[in-house]
């Protein structure tokens, strides 16, 4: 398999800012930690210290990995990788399965724990862009030819995710997918059926179950029960906005401990907004939007339509989780349960962004 040569250097600029971002995360993740860590192992950097082994070890791993491979390598195993992840997927109902919180989203590595989901975010994208780049197995325009093979893979994927359940990854994932879609060539009436079919289905699934119901109805009514459904979210309004404009100081937060939930997962942008102020939460908002920004401008400078669609994917999954990460913890969505991005604690998420920013840095080669 012949690859063409690269005809400049990286984007550096991109290559800065995911490790800004790294860098950012790895700061707020050390304070927002640093209590539970005391109480729970004895050592205020117990979880900045997994993160750094285990994550960002392995984040660096995947992101050199990406950055030197050239990214068409990945075009002819997509489809493999896919296979593969649906079916790590399916093992976390298994015995080798991990359950916390009422969910069954890892799978049991010895001294570590791996969340399939998460990897679903790289491997749904390189496989979409591979079919949807391809013109011989294009026929994105058709319905059975089209349409109906991928909304039963949405289907599928949909499916083992709301099982676990993982409602908010099914949105990010599925409402990235039927963007590429749209950019693949799709037409308006298929998007606009799918939608339809998609929040049609959903609404049916937070209509039966009462956990994600009364998650809604919290956000409709903030104040209906703040002693329960609406208890975090009040919690992270309070730390938001006791934050001000510069904060109450790095490692200050009076939240993050005994009142906000997963103040180191879910809350940490509550922690980050208290600590370092509007002005500190603002800065995060910029990295992100300037990396979401770099990722879609290098897609435009670039010929291959594979290497346009991951720029995409990458820059429409970043873009939606950050979104709603932080704009549920803000109370402008309602809450759920998707970590930030490059921020919050989890090895697997955070080897997944650094291996989506390493692939990004090795297409930027070949703009």
């Amino acid at each position: 398999m012949k690859f063409s040569k690269s005809g400049h250097h990286p984007d550096f600029f991109l290559l800065a800012l995911a490790f800004l971002l790294l860098v950012f995360g790895l700061v707020i993740l050390a304070s927002a930690s640093s209590d539970l860590g005391q109480i729970d192992r004895g050592d205020a950097y117990y979880y900045l210290k997994h993160q750094l082994i285990f994550g960002v070890s392995a984040g660096l791993l995947g992101f050199f990995a990406g950055a030197k491979v050239h990214y068409q390598f990945w075009k002819k195993l997509a489809w493999a990788f896919l296979l593969i992840n649906l079916g790590l997927l399916a093992m976390v109902f298994t015995p080798l399965g991990h359950s916390a919180g009422g969910a069954s989203r890892w799978l049991n590595l010895g001294p570590v724990t791996f969340q399939p989901s998460e990897l679903l975010k790289l491997t749904f994208v390189i496989y979409l862009a591979a079919w949807f780049a391809n013109p011989k197995m294009n026929r994105s325009q058709h319905f059975w030819e089209g349409m109906v093979p991928f909304f039963t893979i949405c289907g599928i994927i949909g499916g083992l995710l709301i099982l676990q359940p993982a409602t908010s990854t099914v949105i990010i994932l599925l409402a990235s997918g039927l963007t590429m879609y749209f950019l693949g060539g799709a037409p308006w009436r298929h998007i606009l059926l799918g939608g339809a079919v998609g929040a049609a289905v959903f609404a049916g699934i937070i209509w039966s179950t009462p956990y994600r119901m009364e998650r809604i109805l919290s956000y409709l009514d903030p104040e209906r029960d703040t002693q329960g459904s609406s208890y975090q979210i009040s919690q992270a309004l309070t730390a938001i906005g006791s934050g001000g404009l510069t904060g109450m100081g790095y490692g200050q937060s009076t939240s993050k401990v005994n009142a906000l939930p997963t103040p180191m997962d879910d809350s940490i942008f509550a922690v980050a907004a208290q600590e370092l102020g509007f002005l500190g939460a603002s800065a995060l908002v910029l990295l992100f939007g300037m990396f979401v920004f770099r990722l879609i401008w290098i897609a435009r400078g670039l010929r291959d339509r594979f290497g346009q669609l991951i720029l995409a994917g990458f820059a429409i999954i970043i873009a939606l989780q950050s979104l709603v990460n932080m704009g549920a913890i803000s109370g402008l969505f309602p809450l759920t349960g998707v970590p930030l991005p490059f921020v919050s604690f989890g090895g697997t998420a955070l080897a997944v962004f650094m291996t989506m920013s390493g692939i990004s840095v090795n297409i930027s080669k070949y703009s």
